[in-house]
């Protein structure tokens, strides 16, 4: 056999190995958070859905976005973004942490309107006349409450 054949029988035997130990080897422990929505059956109609504590201060930044947030958010979102069973899901929760998603994702969602895929409240609708500033602010508030809450 040739010298190329060699090569090309080791590397068919390597990448064969490690497909075969890719497939054998058991599945990873579902250790961390879940991305799954929490059981609400048993929340009242608008309802808080998570408990939410708050943080003892907050930046100047966090607190515009508390004001915008209340006026813009908290009728789907919940107040301190506690989420409202039947209205809108909580935001002080792991499915929206920074690595999943992203503060961008948030300007995107109120400019934009968002397309249901973690809960079953249905399409988020565009924030009429939040700005990216103001989204920017309560992006802010939100981490805030995130971060007091263990969220990341």
């Amino acid at each position: 056999m040739s010298k190329l054949g060699w090569i090309i029988a080791g590397v068919l035997v390597v990448g064969s190995g490690a497909l075969l130990w890719q497939v054998m080897r058991p599945a990873p422990s579902q250790t961390g958070h879940s991305m799954t929505p929490p059981d609400m059956s048993g929340i009242a109609e608008g309802a808080p859905i998570v408990e939410v504590k708050l943080p003892d201060n907050l930046a100047s930044l966090a607190q515009i976005g508390e004001r915008a947030f209340n006026a813009k958010c908290a009728v789907c979102h919940g107040a301190n973004a506690a989420g409202r069973e039947g209205k809108g899901p909580p935001l002080v929760h792991k499915i929206y942490e920074p690595n999943h998603h992203s503060d961008m994702a948030f300007v995107m969602a109120a400019k934009n309107g968002v397309r249901s895929h973690h809960w079953r409240f249905g399409n988020m609708p565009p924030v009429d006349g939040a700005t990216d500033a103001d989204v920017k602010a309560i992006t802010a508030y939100v981490r805030a409450l995130q971060k007091e809450n263990g969220v990341f």
